[in-house]
């Protein structure tokens, strides 16, 4: 048994041949697989392929590159849409300054909005930060003070410092196939440290495949180089870190346990 995490089954690359990468990943022992959305017109189909497919479960959300496109897009909103029963969490929200495709402001505002979100359902908030670790922690703090709620760094690259801090305030930590790369050495001395019970894996697939696949779309079935990677880096058995992974995955998102 093995989760995919994170990845995004209707993009270009993957939704061509759905039926096929989702065959690849089942054959690779993959058992399950979390769908998820960063612009609201994906919703529907990110839902359909969860409702379609008993091993899929969807999140709804609008990703940081999108917070300009979609400032209707409130904690009401997405707490209406989170009631599906498929709908297992909020996101992938946060903040990205490295590209800057949105508004500080805007993508402040909008993780803000997941936040909230996450908190008044219960669901696990998906985070996504790149080049803004100060602000990232600062809005979990703060918003952690208001009341908790549960979620996941996903695509880990930050820091260990961030990671402690992600840490402290309760949240998991997923990796993608970017701690396999050769240029990733800081990033397996954080995977090392990361307690067992707060580590996840994922693709991000159609993106970041993970070495001995690099250079192809990612695609879910991946996961399971990266979960090797991760568990010899650990000093563990592949075994023992699928069980570990997909044992954290039902624990943080246990409405898909359901």
């Amino acid at each position: 048994m093995l989760i995919d995490s994170h990845c995004h089954l209707n993009y270009a690359g993957l939704v061509e041949q759905q039926g096929e990468v989702l065959a690849r990943a089942r054959a690779a022992g993959v058992t399950g697989m979390l769908g998820i959305a960063t612009k609201k017109h994906e919703w529907p189909d990110v839902i359909a392929v969860a409702e379609r497919e008993a091993d899929v479960w969807a999140t709804i959300g609008i990703h940081p590159h999108e917070a300009d496109s979609h400032v209707e897009v409130d904690t009401a909103a997405l707490v209406a849409a989170a009631a599906h029963p498929k709908v297992v969490g909020i996101g992938e929200t946060g903040l990205d300054y490295y590209y800057d495709h949105s508004d500080r402001g805007q993508q402040q505002r909008s993780f803000r909005s997941h936040i909230a979100a996450s908190r008044d359902t219960g669901l696990p908030l998906i985070v996504h930060t790149r080049d803004a670790e100060a602000d990232t922690a600062a809005i979990l703090r703060e918003e952690m003070g208001k009341g908790a709620f549960p979620g996941v760094i996903h695509c880990f690259t930050a820091s260990k410092a961030f990671a402690q801090v992600a840490l402290d305030l309760g949240f998991y930590i997923s990796l993608s196939g970017i701690v396999t790369f050769k240029s990733a050495a800081d990033l397996q001395e954080t995977a090392k440290s990361i307690p067992a019970e707060r580590l996840l894996v994922e693709t991000d697939s159609p993106f970041l495949a993970p070495v001995p696949m690099r250079g192809k779309v990612c695609e879910p079935a991946f996961v399971a180089h990266t979960a090797r990677f991760v568990a010899e880096l650990r000093g563990m058995s592949d075994t023992a870190l699928r069980e570990l992974t997909t044992t954290n995955f039902f624990n943080l998102f246990g409405k898909a346990r359901a």
